[in-house]
């Protein structure tokens, strides 16, 4: 199970903490430009049994390079806004937009290999990663940092309509072909990815009854669980998270229950894990 937009704010991190000293979190995605950034990796210098990851952020957040050397991604102050579609359209017909997206991508990688945790996946936030020129400029960014895994966006349609309702799980079923697409480019790369991924169209709403209902529906191959736990709801800080129950997601992953259910599964932890259980070789 994994934790994104980990050093977004401390309420998340100490989250995180508290969640994977219970034994129930496995991973965490980090967020090298957030504001609490160098807590997170502090804390999880700490945590042993946390692997950790680069949540990359291209819409929604903020750079990590100086605004004045990306004035097509970003504004000024150095903000990428939220308006995915807009973005998307810019990253695939503007040169100089998809210059300095891998600009920006390149100097995310390398902030965190700055931090010295071993990088166990890396995913983008939003998982604009769906996009193929993002895609494509991560599999030739990461190949110089190393990068072992990604994170494939592929939740069920059943799954995503049981979740979120039909809307959702016909949201989900348009993105198939594209998600086919994506696992067919990660496998050609080498890069290591899941089979499946929970949490999806339950965004933000992810508590002891929701998980428990992941947990007992888990199917063969690997599987990703994640959430977005804090001691404190996030919506002053990000807008876009206003409706997240951030609280009863970390209640969901300290709950007797579901570190009970967690008790049947022979291996849990980060993607490296999954490698490892599998046979196959470290980047």
């Amino acid at each position: 199970m994994t934790a994104d937009d980990f050093g977004l704010h401390e309420s998340i991190n100490d989250a995180v903490e508290r969640a994977s000293r219970a034994g129930s979190l496995t991973a965490a995605s980090l967020m090298v430009s957030a504001a609490a950034a160098e807590d997170a990796v502090r804390r999880a210098r700490t945590l042993p049994n946390l692997r950790v990851g680069l949540h990359i952020v291209l819409a929604d957040g903020w750079s990590t390079l100086d605004a004045q050397l990306i004035p097509t991604i970003a504004d000024p102050t150095g903000r990428m806004h939220g308006d995915m579609f807009s973005r998307g359209v810019r990253f695939f017909f503007h040169p100089a937009a998809r210059r300095q997206l891998e600009a920006e991508i390149r100097a995310q990688f390398a902030a965190f290999a700055r931090t010295g945790l071993a990088l166990d996946h890396v995913n983008v936030h939003k998982h604009f990663h769906l996009h193929p020129t993002i895609l494509s400029i991560l599999l030739r960014v990461g190949k110089d940092f190393g990068m072992p895994a990604m994170r494939v966006p592929d939740e069920s349609v059943w799954f995503a309509a049981r979740s979120a309702g039909a809307v959702q799980g016909m949201t989900q079923a348009l993105l198939t072909p594209w998600i086919s697409l994506m696992k067919f480019r990660l496998r050609r790369a080498g890069v290591f990815h899941n089979d499946q991924l929970f949490g999806l169209a339950a965004s933000g709403a992810v508590d002891e009854a929701a998980l428990l209902g992941m947990l007992a529906r888990i199917p063969q191959g690997v599987s990703e669980i994640y959430l977005h736990p804090a001691t404190r709801a996030l919506s002053v800080i990000a807008p876009s998270m206003r409706h997240y129950r951030h609280a009863e997601e970390l209640d969901a992953l300290l709950s007797a229950p579901v570190r009970d259910a967690l008790e049947a599964f022979e291996l849990r932890g980060g993607y490296v894990d999954a490698r490892k259980a599998m046979g196959m070789a470290s980047v």
